[in-house]
């Protein structure tokens, strides 16, 4: 039996990130964050992390922005999405409706991991979707799912294997090491965040169930497909790439920079994949410079 502490412990989400609401969509309910008003910016996480994963960027962007954060069914979520596709393809839809839902867009779309691989999705095939595109450490090209998540998928092939993977990362030493978060952030993730990020999917068999679903969808067709269309998609984008990242290499940056017609690269030193972890400050000050640049800036 599951304590009611535990459960607190899973569902815990930052007051930074701001009022929490769900909202009901075709593929099921989604709890999503809201802090500022301004020009809309949404997050995108990744897989094995939650909204959490920027409460340090948005207080530091909602005095001016409207900052958005979904909390989307990679496996720390709250709100179970049974039946729903949770293909690469199916979760770049729920990102779309999430946005058509709450009348936003179009935004500023960022996305960080796995959920990199989503904004590129979004972003070229609803292109109206999207005014700026922020793209952090990510899945790209060939690389998803990268050789962390295949590890976790083998352990997810074997019965029994996901729920005692999710019961080993509650330990922090586990979960700290270099075959775990060790290897997507420098500094170990504070206690909080980290056990709303590894509790979810221990403590409850649907979103677990998610969470193999997700794993299992991730394929690189899904990432070269979307590159097949950068070229085509005529709005600014940021690669706010990390320094210091053994899993999303820089030679992706760069090529994404090149591909994309309206893009630059600017790297965020001392951090891995997980730069909002990392470099919170440093990652808030690029995205609110891209951010802030007007309308009109972007048509001459």
């Amino acid at each position: 039996m599951i304590d009611s502490t535990t459960t607190a412990r899973a569902s815990w989400r930052a007051a930074d990130l701001g009022a929490r609401r769900e909202i009901s969509l075709p593929q099921g309910r989604m709890a999503v964050f809201e802090s500022g008003t301004g020009r809309p910016i949404v997050f995108v996480h990744g897989l094995l992390v939650n909204a959490n994963l920027w409460r340090r960027v948005v207080p530091r962007l909602a005095g001016e922005f409207h900052c958005v954060t979904l909390d989307m069914p990679f496996g720390s979520h709250a709100l179970s999405m049974p039946g729903a596709d949770l293909t690469p393809p199916g979760m770049a839809e729920l990102v779309c409706t999430a946005i058509e839902a709450l009348e936003l867009g179009p935004v500023v779309l960022v996305g960080n991991d796995s959920g990199g691989a989503l904004c590129q999705l979004v972003a070229t095939s609803r292109p109206d979707l999207v005014e700026r595109l922020v793209l952090t450490s990510c899945d790209a090209y060939k690389n998803m799912p990268p050789l962390l998540v295949r590890a976790i998928r083998l352990i997810a092939r074997i019965p029994g294997g996901l729920g005692l993977l999710m019961s080993a990362l509650r330990l922090p030493w586990v979960r700290n090491s270099p075959i775990a978060f060790g290897a997507l952030s420098i500094r170990p993730i504070e206690p909080q965040a980290a056990e709303s990020y590894v509790l979810p999917a221990g403590i409850a068999r649907d979103i677990r169930d998610d969470l193999r679903r997700a794993l299992f969808g991730q394929h690189r067709r899904h990432t070269l497909s979307a590159a097949a269309y950068f070229a085509e998609f005529d709005r600014p984008v940021l690669i706010a790439w990390s320094g210091r990242d053994p899993i999303f290499p820089m030679a992706h940056a760069l090529r994404l920079a090149t591909d994309f017609p309206h893009a630059r690269l600017e790297v965020i030193p001392e951090a891995r994949g997980f730069s909002p972890e990392d470099q919170p400050v440093r990652l808030a000050t690029a995205i609110a410079e891209f951010a802030a640049v007007s309308r009109s800036a972007d048509v001459r």
